[in-house]
């Protein structure tokens, strides 16, 4: 261990935060070469243990292996989604295939997989808790998963392969990193005609950030783009930022993602033909809630129709509203915001910029707070004194109702350059009991609009709904009260995991809540109930639209990865679907697929964006359990919820587990009620 480098030396900081100040990008390669000798090491004295098998001396001490890659680890990916340079990312690129290569070594170990499946075989004679028994089920399925029965030049290609795909998703997300990062468009006071005031100040900040020599600018972050679009007077720019935005990844050039995707796509086919599968959908549903690839595609299939028909009628009063006003053209996708909320004043009386007004970040996440309090019994307080990897991270230190420590919270809301666009929750370190306690750091990342000084930050409703939707993802991961690290927080299947942020959401538009935090930035005002009853009536505004363009993109998915024989054209291969299913010209793809991260950055969600949908009709069913009670903070479904969603991990069956929660199986036609579909 090398005490100069931060990152192997003790962390002396409070609550065990890594020392970011103190972290230099030098340290990480020493670091991780160090890191990975040791978890090296620690395989090798479970393959060369003379003892037979046992639980302990082979699950256990699985779990326990790679602590200190998993630390250092937590630092460097957290750094490189929020912080990149260009010497991270070539740290990156060096590192990614090094890190698939050691991981598939261990997948592929014969000696470490038979110890598995001895205990895996004796199972039934084993005296083990219920969490085990899931944990050895687990440990045994991905060592299949994994390639661990593949032979001779099947199994080397399997391990190629797993190199070859590391490298090609961490360039794809670089891609998309610099497109973002390089694009800049310079505007005029002129050219911000329309545009509400805190946007115009957010453009003006941006301008100065980038020394762009015009007075306004803005970029390709979805907090950029989005209040342009619904609200700019300028057709012509409009269409000007929209174009760009939609073509992030696709264009000749260095960070080109076409061919990219094309490989991907077949590596992915070709390792998972290795383990028996016809295709990727076919594997990675496998141990999903849907369970198999037509359960996703029936639940796809129920929404569309609705959901086009829906689109189809709101396109056409977006274009009577056009028309009124002596528009020539008919509605395009760069059109649709902002007849929009044109529509949305009109029908709802509701004006988004006015609406913005009320929601102040610092409010918002009081109130995201405030829920989780009346929830959980959870107490939230500022933390100066400890370590934060950029100034305007926030740091809170999170506490049970004994006042015990239960996790560490840190908030980063502001987009800026080098920082990858969404938003997203992770950690620094995961909640354990296995061999002593260690509680979660958290960290939810967002790209809200930074405002100028004196200011505060004022969000959109969209915004405020993603503030709680990754507020949930975190609760998941600090109210995590599992053994085992494997199966701690938010490592549960993808159409499981979108439970608890989603259904988080419903909290938000609340009146009960809005009438507490929901005050005016001038005025002090709390928001009317008129203005409450309006926003909550408005709620499935636009719902076709917002169906139609996530479906899209979730269609694209899954067909894309149900292919036995992937394409040579992605484009082609994406129009091809589309016209398939009938997508409307006049909506394009949440993300279309030349920077179609969630599923090309990493196969998290790759065959699995669908996901999203099925853990919202989850989440419709699962609020209605409250809303049964008269009481939303209802303290007994709560605790259900605590216990059997957010606390419980990975540790029982996600089927199971939403069952004791809410004591049925989940009725999915409340998802087209909720959506105004039904």
């Amino acid at each position: 261990m090398d005490a100069q480098n931060p990152l192997l030396a003790g962390w002396d900081t409070p609550f065990g935060i890594p020392p970011f100040e103190g972290i230099k990008t030098e340290h990480y390669r020493p670091a991780f070469e160090a890191a990975l000798r040791e978890h090296e090491a620690e395989i090798a004295a479970i393959v060369e243990n003379p003892e037979p098998p046992t639980f302990s001396n082979t699950i256990d001490a699985l779990e326990l292996a790679g602590q200190g890659l998993n630390r250092i680890g937590g630092v460097f990916w957290n750094i490189t989604g929020t912080d990149s340079t260009e010497e991270l990312r070539a740290v990156e690129r060096e590192l990614s295939p090094i890190l698939a290569r050691h991981f598939a070594a261990i997948s592929l170990n014969e000696g470490l997989f038979a110890r598995v499946a001895t205990l895996y075989e004796q199972r039934e004679g084993l005296t083990l808790t219920d969490e085990q028994a899931r944990l050895l089920e687990l440990t045994y399925k991905s060592f299949i998963r994994s390639g661990a029965r593949l032979e001779g030049a099947a199994r080397a290609r399997f391990a190629e392969i797993a190199e070859r795909l590391a490298s090609l998703e961490m360039a794809f997300a670089q891609n998309i990193l610099a497109d973002e990062n390089n694009f800049v468009l310079p505007l005029d006071e002129a050219d911000l005609s329309g545009v509400p005031d805190d946007v115009k100040a957010a453009a003006a900040q941006t301008a100065a950030d980038r020394n762009v020599a015009r007075p306004f600018a803005l970029t390709l972050s979805r907090s950029s783009v989005e209040p342009f679009l619904s609200h700019a007077h300028r057709r012509d720019l409009r269409e000007e930022l929209f174009k760009a935005w939609i073509a992030r990844g696709e264009h000749d050039g260095a960070t080109d993602n076409r061919g990219l995707i094309c490989e991907i796509l077949a590596l992915r086919n070709e390792r998972v033909n290795l383990l028996g599968y016809a295709t990727f959908a076919d594997y990675k549903l496998e141990p999903t809630m849907a369970g198999a690839p037509q359960a996703a595609l029936d639940l796809l299939d129920k929404v569309w129709a609705p959901a086009r028909a829906k689109a189809a009628q709101e396109c056409e009063a977006l274009q009577a509203v056009a028309d009124a006003e002596g528009a020539n053209f008919q509605i395009a996708a760069h059109d649709w915001r902002y007849y929009s909320e044109k529509l949305r004043l009109s029908e709802y009386d509701i004006d988004q910029s006015e609406l913005s007004g009320y929601f102040q970040l610092d409010k918002m996440i009081e109130a995201a707070f405030y829920c989780a309090e009346r929830l959980f019994s959870l107490h939230f307080a500022p933390k100066s004194d400890a370590p934060a990897y950029h100034p305007d991270v926030q740091v809170f230190e999170v506490k049970d109702r004994d006042g015990r420590h239960l996790a560490l919270f840190l908030g980063d809301y502001y987009a800026r350059s080098g920082k990858r666009s969404g938003a997203w929750m992770s950690n620094f370190r995961s909640q354990k009991k296995l061999g002593g306690e260690v509680r979660p750091i958290i960290v939810n990342v967002m790209n809200f609009s930074k405002p100028v000084p004196g200011r505060p930050a004022l969000l959109t409703l969209t915004e405020v709904l993603t503030l709680f939707h990754e507020f949930g993802h975190a609760l998941h991961g600090m109210l995590s009260d599992v053994v085992y690290p494997s199966m701690s927080g938010t490592a549960t299947p993808t159409d499981f995991v979108e439970l608890p942020s989603q259904l988080y959401e419903h909290w938000a538009l609340r009146p009960e809540v809005l009438e507490k935090f929901a005050i005016h930035h001038e005025t002090g005002a709390p928001i009317s109930q008129q203005m409450i009853d309006r926003v909550i009536a408005a709620r499935n505004f636009s719902q076709g639209f917002a169906s139609v363009e996530f479906c899209g993109s979730a269609f694209v998915d899954f067909l894309l990865h149900s292919k036995s024989e992937p394409p040579k054209d992605i484009i082609a291969a994406e129009k091809e679907i589309l016209a398939g299913i009938g997508m409307p010209s006049q909506i394009v793809m949440r993300h279309r697929t030349p920077h179609f991260s969630h599923i090309f950055a990493g196969d998290s969600y790759a065959a699995g964006y669908y996901s999203y949908l099925w853990s919202e009709a989850l989440d419709a069913d699962g609020f209605a359990a409250f809303e049964e009670t008269g009481d939303i903070f209802d303290p007994e479904v709560a605790g259900r919820l605590r216990d059997f969603v957010y606390a419980a991990g990975n540790q029982r069956d996600p089927n199971e587990a939403y069952a004791l929660f809410r004591g049925r199986k989940p009725e999915f036609d409340a998802l087209l009620r909720k959506k105004g579909l039904a």
